[in-house]
């Protein structure tokens, strides 16, 4: 099979813009349910995206991003990611991430009733995979 049979178009969307287009032959990430590696000709399908690192593969190239949130639908020869935030690694701010982390942190520790336990959970593990990102570098 020629190596152009195996490609497939990749979008990844946010509501500030056009995060990357491009191809793939082989596209990580993950949902709400785990995560899911697609190659082309999957079956179709749509699902909740959950914070972690998209990996897009394209041959020996390979790019990262954190993404955070949104849907994601995959069809034959399409994945289209929509999602609320996308970063580059070279786009985080680590120190940012870091802080993020210890606030989170601390709130899960030190809960009391007016912490919203999810929203916490959710903001440290948004801050890991910033910062899990980031060292990918």
């Amino acid at each position: 099979m020629a190596e152009g049979n195996r490609v497939f178009k990749i979008e990844i969307i946010t509501p500030d813009r056009v995060f990357y287009t491009g191809e793939a032959d082989f596209l990580e990430f993950t949902t709400t349910d785990g995560e899911i590696g697609v190659y082309k000709d999957h079956i179709p399908l749509t699902t909740v995206l959950a914070p972690g690192i998209v990996t897009i593969h394209n041959g020996d190239d390979i790019k990262t991003a954190a993404v955070h949130a949104g849907f994601a639908e995959i069809l034959g020869d399409r994945v289209s990611l929509l999602a609320e935030v996308a970063e580059w690694p070279d786009e985080i701010d680590v120190e940012r991430a870091e802080a993020a982390k210890a606030r989170a942190e601390e709130r899960l520790q030190n809960h009391t009733a007016d912490v919203d336990m999810k929203r916490a959970e959710f903001a440290l593990r948004k801050a890991l995979i910033r910062i899990d990102t980031a060292n990918i570098r």
